[in-house]
């Protein structure tokens, strides 16, 4: 069922983007365009791609909701076994059929690569591989600089105005 819906997110996304014509019209189809269901099949097969996906324990690989269920103490065998090469072969093998690609809870290839790269690093930030918890520490971080920026402006704006 989760499947189903993912899958249809996915082609109503990809439909509105052929609509309104950001999907390259000269590829696979002569009629204009390629396939969204072939796309979406192709990316979704990522995931189940036993050359991708061969060496990683099963319960701790990505998946088409874009979460990854590693406990914190298994960040050392994750991030230094086989399972760190595999999802970053199953976001690039995403991201060369459909570089757009939104998982069901939002994530972008982007987000989930920044995940993985925070959750092994040695920062903070180890062992946390909750993708939605990272985009919204990403979305604050944005907001605190914006405001930042604009408190910056405006005071070099009233600078200027009290010495001229």
């Amino acid at each position: 069922m989760m499947r189903r819906r993912i899958l249809a997110l996915a082609l109503v996304y990809v439909c509105m983007w052929k609509n309104f014509g950001i999907i390259n019209g000269d590829e696979e189809d002569p009629q204009g365009g390629a396939d969204p269901a072939q796309i979406v099949s192709k990316a979704l097969l990522c995931f189940n791609d036993k050359y991708v996906y061969k060496s990683c324990e099963e319960s701790w690989r990505l998946n088409d909701e874009g979460n990854l269920k590693v406990p914190k103490d298994k960040t050392e065998e994750f991030c230094e076994g086989p399972c760190l090469s595999e999802t970053y072969l199953v976001l690039s093998c995403i991201d060369n059929i459909f570089a757009n690609f939104v998982f069901y809870n939002r994530a972008t290839i982007e987000d989930i690569r920044d995940t993985v790269q925070a959750a092994c690093g040695y920062g903070p930030e180890r062992g946390n591989f909750d993708v939605a918890e990272h985009i919204q520490d990403e979305e604050n971080s944005a907001e605190k600089a914006t405001s930042q920026v604009l408190l910056g402006l405006g005071l070099i704006i009233m600078g200027r105005v009290l010495f001229l």
